[in-house]
């Protein structure tokens, strides 16, 4: 059916009242079944599948991914098999609305495990109790949904803003199911087609998966699983070098130093390819420009000038020893300052997110009841859950993180202010400036206190999780209300969102980051490795750490490398800003490259390249290449990235159990 929506005028003038009757009267669509117990059962285990693979990519990469309309399209597909089989009726376009709302939710919930909590077990070196990180996760984040609702009324009721990733997803869905559904299911076949490539190839390069089907399986070798099995090496690279080592070739150096030593190879990780295609051409280009100027230059020249010291040759070792001693302090004030910077560039997110609360509403010409009060989430429960769940996630930081109860106390109202800011910013582009408002709590905590990180890390990761997971809310309920669905049964699917999401992360968290010792106790020492290196909570942590140390504990040349960041940093928001968008480089990717490993970098870059000159070369829509490369992108990089991490998620466990 066509979506029905107001034109700029009625937007202007109508009040919220006549709003709402207009829509309850052409958009509702009350018949239609939504969150049912199918719905809801597929929403939490295809939510916990998802949310898997975006915390093995978050641990990576740094960079989260929505997974909304990756839920909806196999979905779509599933219960449309099953429908043809058969086996079962298919399901309404609200079903799957309600379903992505719970698999996005769940999505969210990867966020803290990789930024916040991970930073906080990294400054402290204390494991956090699985069941303190679940309490934690949804407790903050049902406050988030508190927050929501009643930010919803005004950002989507009243001002119809238009939140473009929630409102892609409702036109997603509305394609699906009103026009050939052979477009659904080919999108569907190739995310498929995309995650058995990427699985099969993951599972070739995969040391546990080997072990376990050449010792176990097969029975070759002397039987002993603690063998190293044969298997394709991830780093392509490492095949030249063991020809080189063999017939004397050439080895490149940079300043006397080995290129290996900075981790510049070459690698064979299709989820960072996925990953790639899905952040585009310039974005991946700014990554792998952080990370050639960070270990193809700043790295070598260090070393070379003995600022840093050399480490034994061979493998990556010198990387991360350059990255701790040095080559950290830059790409955070990037990321901070780009951040920043591009928020307070854009005034109307900021003057937007509060005006509304002043502005004088248009009268109602009749004082008409609202019709929405038996579908709308009852705003009582926001007044009187906000402040009983802000108490409890308060004793929460204190009990479980030693955060001081005082400055607690403070971050509470200010995750309310950032939360508007964080809606009214995902309103206007779809981008949650999660990373800069977290970072604001994090400066102001230090201001009033520089020796706790605890307190630091625990209400940034407070203010940043409340203000994030409210404004994904109101993104995931914008396509429920272009559709015609009840927002209290989305409410609910968020909430069942979390709960799936923190069950299903959490204890994958522990087998992929906290390995075990010889004594069988679980350490923060392998949280960060080359496999996983966790750049959200290197540069949260980098943050505290810095705060708590002061500029005092830096060399010259790492303070001298900073102000040069921040000044660049700042310059590239301003191009930015008066190119409106057409200035390329950005702080926030040039930093997040620099933490990055290089050849994740270099599989980022070639993903987007690929995707890109795909693009260009079948750009008439209505072709097959067309169908394929564009409209496909986002099926295909989805398919690449869930192929991938399930199966490498399948590895550590392998490697968990076989050693």
């Amino acid at each position: 059916m066509a979506i029905y929506e107001l034109n700029e005028e009625q937007t202007r003038t109508w009040t919220r009242a006549q709003k709402d009757r207009w829509w309850f009267e052409k958009v509702f669509r009350g018949d239609l079944p939504q969150l049912t117990l199918r719905s809801g059962i597929t929403g939490f285990f295809l939510g916990s599948v998802l949310c898997a693979t975006n915390l093995y990519i978050g641990a990576k990469s740094g960079v989260t991914l929505g997974v909304g309309l990756t839920a909806v399209i196999l979905a779509f597909a599933m219960f449309k098999a099953l429908s043809r089989a058969g086996l079962g009726r298919d399901f309404s376009i609200l079903e799957n609305n309600a379903m992505q709302s719970i698999a996005t939710s769940a999505g969210y919930m990867t966020s803290p495990l990789i930024s916040s909590l991970a930073a906080l077990m990294l400054m402290t070196g204390k494991v956090i109790p699985w069941w303190q990180m679940i309490l934690w996760n949804c407790v903050i984040c049902i406050i988030g949904v508190l927050v929501a609702f009643p930010m919803k009324r005004r950002f989507i009721n009243d001002d119809q803003l238009p939140f473009p990733e929630g409102r892609a997803c409702g036109v997603v869905l509305d394609t699906l199911y009103t026009s050939e559904p052979g477009s659904g299911l080919f999108k569907a076949r190739v995310l498929g087609l995309a995650s058995v490539i990427a699985g099969v190839w993951q599972f070739l390069i995969s040391p546990g998966w080997m072990r376990l089907l050449q010792f176990k399986i097969l029975g070759l070798g002397n039987g002993d699983t603690a063998s190293t099995p044969w298997h394709i090496n991830e780093t392509l690279s490492n095949y030249y070098y063991l020809l080189a080592a063999k017939y004397d070739l050439w080895i490149p150096k940079i300043l006397g130093v080995d290129i290996r030593n900075m981790g510049l190879q070459i690698g064979g990780d299709f989820a960072m390819v996925g990953v790639g295609g899905l952040m585009g051409l310039r974005t991946s280009t700014g990554v792998l420009l952080g990370a050639l100027i960070n270990f193809g230059l700043l790295g070598p020249l260090m070393i070379h000038h003995g600022v840093v010291a050399p480490a034994s040759p061979g493998g990556a070792v010198m990387r991360g020893q350059f990255v701790n001693e040095w080559g950290l302090w830059w790409p955070i004030t990037a990321m901070v300052v780009g951040s920043v910077v591009s928020l307070l560039a854009k005034p109307e997110m900021l003057i937007g997110a509060f005006t509304g609360l002043f502005k004088k509403r248009k009268p109602d010409a009749q004082k008409q009841e609202d019709v929405l009060k038996h579908i709308e989430l009852p705003l009582w429960l926001s007044y009187v859950g906000i402040p009983l769940f802000g108490a409890l996630g308060a004793w929460m930081a204190h009990e479980f993180f030693g955060a001081k109860w005082e400055l607690v106390a403070v971050s509470v109202p200010l995750a309310f202010l950032l939360s508007m800011i964080a809606a009214n910013a995902m309103a206007l582009t779809s981008w949650t400036p999660v990373g800069a408002l977290s970072k604001i709590t994090q400066f102001t905590m230090g201001a009033l206190d520089r020796t706790s990180a605890a307190t630091n890390l625990s209400t940034a990761g407070m203010t940043g999780e409340i203000a994030g997971n409210a404004a994904n809310l109101l993104s995931d309920i914008k396509p429920g209300y272009m559709l015609g669905a009840k927002p209290r049964q989305q409410a609910v699917g968020h909430v069942i969102g979390i709960i799936s999401g923190a069950i299903a992360s959490t204890p994958i968290f522990y087998l992929l980051f906290l390995q075990p010792g010889p004594d069988g106790t679980r350490s923060v020492k392998t949280l960060v490795s080359d496999q996983f290196p966790m750049p959200g909570a290197v540069q949260w942590a980098g943050v505290a750490r810095f705060i708590e140390k002061g500029v005092g504990s830096l060399p010259n040349s790492a303070l001298t490398a900073m102000a040069v960041a921040g000044l660049l940093a700042l310059a590239f928001e301003i191009l930015r800003l008066t190119t409106r968008g057409r200035f390329p480089l950005s702080g926030v990717t040039i930093g997040l490259g620099a933490v990055l490993p290089p050849e994740a970098c270099l599989s980022m870059f070639a993903g987007a390249l690929i995707f890109h000159l795909m693009g260009r070369r079948f750009n008439t829509p209505g072709t097959r290449g067309n169908l394929l490369w564009v409209e496909c992108l986002e099926p295909i990089c989805a398919g690449l990235i869930t192929g991938a991490a399930l199966v490498g998620i399948g590895n550590a466990v392998c490697d968990a159990v076989l050693k």
